[in-house]
């Protein structure tokens, strides 16, 4: 199981850093902390998305898979809305101490959501496979 674990971590960090720096053009990151504009949910869209292939390495119940990836686009929406509206009312260059802090605190709660995401995959395979 600890192998499992490991390679579902490294999958979902490398699909990570693909959908939130990669493949996340200007128009996508325009449109945050705004809820009529479609950047935001695609974004959320594509991280969803793309972790459910990797859950069908761990998880065989595709009922688990869609509430994971589902809850995943709404946290992750959250987050990156929450973050855009702080910093529209609060601008932070990012030569300052403040915009890394933000910075941080964004990929912190991104990264705890995998460590969720991590546990339930552990619940899985221990109670339910």
């Amino acid at each position: 199981m600890t192998m499992l674990l490991l390679t579902t971590l490294i999958w979902l960090q490398t699909k990570h850093f693909m959908a939130d720096y990669v493949l996340q053009p200007e128009w996508m990151i325009a449109g945050k902390g705004n809820f009529k504009k479609p950047g935001p949910y695609v974004h959320a869209g594509i991280h969803a998305v793309a972790t459910a292939p990797i859950l069908l390495v761990a998880i065989t119940d595709p009922t688990w898979i869609f509430a994971i990836a589902s809850g995943e686009f709404l946290i992750h929406f959250l987050i990156d809305h929450l973050k855009a509206i702080h910093g529209q009312r609060q601008p932070h260059p990012v030569n300052t101490r403040s915009f890394w802090i933000l910075h941080g605190a964004d990929q912190l709660a991104h990264h705890l959501t995998y460590s969720a995401i991590l546990a339930i995959v552990a619940w899985d395979t221990v109670f339910i496979s």
